[in-house]
């Protein structure tokens, strides 16, 4: 006898439905057509920023719309193969209806989850800051855990990191570093992430065994496209030289390569000593500021507009949102979702999706 996937398939059409119908396919092919159009202008490729970004659009809208329809087409097909299935009283079908099924509800998952990274600028790589905080070597040495971490998870998708800056700690671990994470979707998965991590465990660098606290924090910020206009007036910018710390070649420590810029009215600083030239690190140094500087006032409009919903959770750089644990049990817990994972081991290695998930999902559904 075939088993009843009534419900269950019914229930991904509805919600497939109704995401659909909230992404508008109609209106959102509309658009494409008149894009298109915009592409046979005999001056398309005149001025070719805009033909770039005109194409770009095309792409980004099919990039979403499209895996919606191809989607939409499997539930249709699914529901009427179960359908024959249960007219015809034809048992031997279960086998394929269960395995589509399972793969349906899977790409609804992945789709789901890619419609919360929809935000401005969540396409965008991502630029993370981690500083540890008070505690000497052991601070420093969780500042570096956390890099690790990052950079781990990063590997995993596939992501490009590139370091742009790193202050050794006194002894070990860093005093602070700023990593790029080159991919689509880096920021919009990592956005949250930003604010203070904490660390429990009997400290290494103890002779005495005692168990230790230590914080880092983590700010994540875009890194925004070239074409977003956003002005910085010179007069509010100290621009520091020093020498590079790490390596990088024969003008490492001998020549004043790296650069910080200070933006005097917000304190927010940038520093780059990646790059051999100097004036590659200061233009460097000059699109991180720019890309905390354009986080910085995007926050402040966002908190303007949500002092109308108090309940909405606090996302701040200065927020505790994760202890990990490792003495006297081992535990990771996320303080915003409440997620709580047993193998910490597995999570300083980089499986950090199950809180980057459920943090989205938190904040984004509706």
């Amino acid at each position: 006898m075939l088993v009843d996937y009534k419900n269950d398939i019914y229930s991904l059409s509805e919600k497939c439905g109704n995401y659909i119908d909230r992404i508008d396919l109609d209106k959102q092919n509309r658009e494409i057509l008149a894009l298109d159009e915009l592409t046979k202008n005999d001056d398309f490729w005149n001025d070719q920023d805009r033909a770039k970004n005109i194409l770009k659009k095309i792409n980004s809208i099919k990039k979403r719309i499209e895996p919606w329809q191809e989607l939409k087409a499997e539930v249709e097909d699914l529901t009427t193969l179960y359908e024959l299935a249960v007219e015809e009283d034809k048992p031997e079908y279960e086998k394929e209806i269960k395995d589509i099924l399972k793969n349906a509800c899977e790409k609804y998952e992945s789709l789901e989850l890619r419609e919360l990274l929809s935000e401005e600028n969540d396409n965008c790589s991502a630029i993370l800051n981690i500083h540890p905080g008070a505690g000497g070597t052991e601070a420093c040495d969780w500042g570096e855990m956390l890099f690790r971490m990052y950079s781990r998870w990063a590997e995993t998708k596939g992501y490009k990191t590139t370091v742009l800056d790193w202050l050794d700690g006194d002894g070990a671990g860093i005093k602070n570093v700023t990593v790029l994470i080159e991919g689509e979707y880096a920021y919009g998965r990592l956005r949250y992430e930003s604010g203070i991590h904490r660390l429990v465990r009997i400290s290494p660098f103890d002779s005495n065994a005692r168990r230790h606290t230590s914080f880092a924090s983590v700010y994540v910020t875009p890194d925004i496209e070239d074409e977003i206009e956003f002005e910085i007036n010179p007069e509010e910018l100290k621009i520091d030289t020093y020498r590079s710390g790490g390596a990088g070649g024969q003008n490492v420590n001998k020549v004043e390569t790296a650069v910080r810029i200070t933006h005097l009215p917000t304190g927010l600083i940038a520093a780059c000593q990646n790059e051999r030239s100097q004036l590659k690190n200061k233009n460097l140094a000059m699109k991180m500021l720019k890309s905390k500087l354009y986080d910085h006032y995007k926050k402040i409009q966002d908190e303007e507009k949500e002092k109308e919903n108090p309940e909405k959770k606090d996302i701040s750089w200065g927020s505790q949102i994760r202890s990990y644990v490792f003495q006297p049990y081992t535990m990771v817990k996320d303080h915003r979702t409440k997620v709580e994972v047993g193998s910490i081991q597995s999570v300083m290695d980089g499986a950090i999706d199950v809180f980057l998930d459920e943090e989205l999902k938190l904040l984004r559904l509706k």
